[in-house]
């Protein structure tokens, strides 16, 4: 009898648990299907209002300017489907920080095939090709002389023209280096996140840097925001690790890093002041060893920084006159919404997740927070409203999004969360921005590279017409199609003038400030060459009179109009062959 009321018991304790288990699952389903019809409400919201989205580059009214958003929810709806069967794999594993290189890797070399979208890359190629063809001790001596430098530091210039003298110069090289340093920018995400919280925190964060569309753009590009993000995240890693356990090689480290953070963008010194938050936090929660290590860091640091920065003084004072006179003025000028860089160019789940982060970690009194709020904050009070300029931010961004996103107790539907956050951003990158950009008229410098490069011939003239729709130096197409070919270009720059337009203002002032590299000098003979390119902001743009009798005898080999005809700043291309270089079948 007491047998069988035992097995009794013991059949509705089984009962009541799977009863329980069950009633959790369709808990769990739900909370699914929320977030999942959630996120397809935050897309279809946006496209709604995408008349608000002020982003100069790739701004929802144009990238969906003549598309019809609703081809791309089925494709996103299949993107939350495969998001919910993969939160029953084991991802990521042991290896997270692998896991994290491999994927971030392979999604942004999705976007190695987009075009050179900024005119600033040309005056890095520029810098960087000095230091190819002539060496490092030329660019060390002549940068910001005979190498100008506007208002940009040299170590990320450095680090591509030691790319091309070393790997040789073309585009791919740079592309997979600056890929290399987002996708260890978001294992450094991970670490840190790590290092102040736990685990889940780390995996969470990193996963959420490719949560945002925009950066995606921004990584085959050869600028020096993504380097600036990865270096400014490696002396945020290596400090905290010198504080926290101490020892020379650490130290030593964490002193380098910060000075490489240094020279690679002058907005990186405003970032820099995430380093003495930092300190005081640890300081507070550690011994007496720990203020020791951080004043011998500090001194290490400035030591390290001002050996290097007294050779060129002159140079940087300069350009901070420069900052101050020209560039901090314009931030009013050039600048773009936080609803922009916020909800249309990241996600609306991560800006959700990083304001509940504040009222969490104040709840909790969890002073480490102080460390990843201090920037994003600083942007916000001091109304640093530019994308491009608060995006080494963005890994602060997501950390405190994961901080906010370890309320959710369950941690199956955190992980769902920042799975459809991955899948949202890459549907709209990947079906969005990526077919915008490849419509732009960069694309013509692009092909027209491609081009060249299958002509057996040994130089290429290039003509540049005045640009009629924007202020820019039309002679900046000529290292940015540079970038694209392997053939030596042959320049002449006589006679480009601004053309009237208020340039103290511009945002393309410094266009006008390049200079003609000898590179591109014609040899002694002053013959045309057999191929001549003709850069204009027009297909039906006429050729001055001059131009016009140079090129008889020759033919339209190729053009490239290709135009999505919002920019001022266009390239069409036609490519002119001389009368006797061989047809084509």
């Amino acid at each position: 009898m007491g047998s069988d009321e035992g097995g009794a018991h013991d059949f509705a304790r089984s009962a009541a648990s799977t009863a329980a288990l069950s009633g959790d699952r369709q808990g769990v389903l739900l909370a699914y299907a929320a977030v999942a019809l959630l996120s397809l409400a935050a897309f279809l919201t946006l496209f709604l209002f995408r008349a608000l989205d002020d982003n100069r580059l790739t701004s929802w009214r144009w990238v969906f300017a003549d598309a019809d958003a609703f081809w791309i929810a089925p494709v996103l709806a299949a993107g939350l489907f495969l998001a919910a069967i993969l939160v029953r794999a084991p991802f990521p594993g042991h290896r997270p920080a692998g896991v994290l290189f491999l994927c971030s890797f392979a999604l942004a070399a999705v976007f190695w095939d987009e075009p050179e979208l900024i005119v600033d890359a040309s005056r890095y190629f520029t810098q960087a090709k000095h230091l190819e063809l002539y060496g490092l001790e030329y660019f060390l001596r002549e940068w910001g002389g005979q190498i100008a430098a506007w208002t940009d530091l040299p170590l990320i210039p450095l680090l591509y023209g030691l790319i091309f003298r070393f790997a040789g110069e073309d585009r791919i090289y740079i592309q997979v280096f600056t890929t290399l340093l987002f996708s260890a920018s978001a294992v450094l995400t991970y670490l840190i996140g790590r290092t102040l919280w736990d685990e889940a925190a780390g995996v969470c964060a990193g996963a959420l840097l490719l949560g945002m569309p925009y950066l995606l753009t921004q990584v085959p590009l050869m600028l020096v925001d993504v380097p600036t993000m990865f270096f400014l995240l490696l002396a945020v890693f290596t400090t905290l690790k010198a504080l926290e356990h101490g020892g020379g090689g650490r130290l030593a480290l964490a002193s380098v890093a910060v000075a490489l953070a240094f020279w690679t963008k002058y907005s990186a010194w405003f970032f820099l002041s995430v380093l003495p938050v930092l300190m005081l936090v640890w300081i507070k929660q550690g011994q007496r060893p720990v203020l020791l290590r951080a004043l011998l860091l500090i001194l290490i640091s400035l030591l390290l920084i001002g050996g290097t920065l007294l050779s060129v003084s002159d140079v940087v004072g300069t350009q901070l006159h420069l900052l101050q006179s020209y560039q901090l003025p314009g931030f009013e000028r050039w600048e773009e919404s936080p609803s922009s860089t916020f909800l249309f160019q990241t996600h609306p789940f991560i800006a959700a997740a990083a304001l509940i982060s504040v009222y969490a970690a104040f709840k909790s009194r969890d002073v480490r927070y102080a460390i990843v709020l201090w920037l994003p904050a600083l942007v916000i009070v001091l109304g640093i409203n530019r994308i491009r300029y608060v995006l080494p931010v963005f890994p602060m961004l997501a950390l405190m999004a994961a901080y906010g996103l370890r309320q959710i107790p369950c941690g199956e539907i955190r992980k769902y969360l920042v799975l459809c956050i991955v899948a949202s951003s890459l549907a709209l990158s990947v079906l969005g921005f990526r077919p915008f950009l490849q419509q732009t008229s960069a694309v013509n410098l692009q092909r027209t590279g491609e081009y060249l490069d299958s002509l057996d011939v040994s130089e290429v003239e290039v003509i540049a017409l005045q640009q009629r729709y924007a202020a820019v130096n039309p002679a900046i197409s000529v290292p940015l199609l540079d970038l694209h070919t392997a053939k030596r270009l042959i320049f002449r720059s006589d006679g480009l003038v601004p053309a009237g337009r208020d340039l103290e203002k511009s945002a393309l002032r410094f266009t006008w400030e390049y200079r003609n590299p000898k590179y591109y000098a014609a040899g002694a003979g002053g013959l045309r060459a057999e191929a001549v390119v003709v850069i204009a902001d027009d297909d039906a743009q006429s050729l001055p009179d001059g131009i016009a009798q140079g090129l008889i005898g020759y033919r339209l080999g190729r053009q490239f109009i290709a135009s999505e005809n919002i920019f001022g700043y266009r390239t069409i291309v036609k490519v002119y062959l001389a009368g006797h270089y061989p047809r084509r079948g």
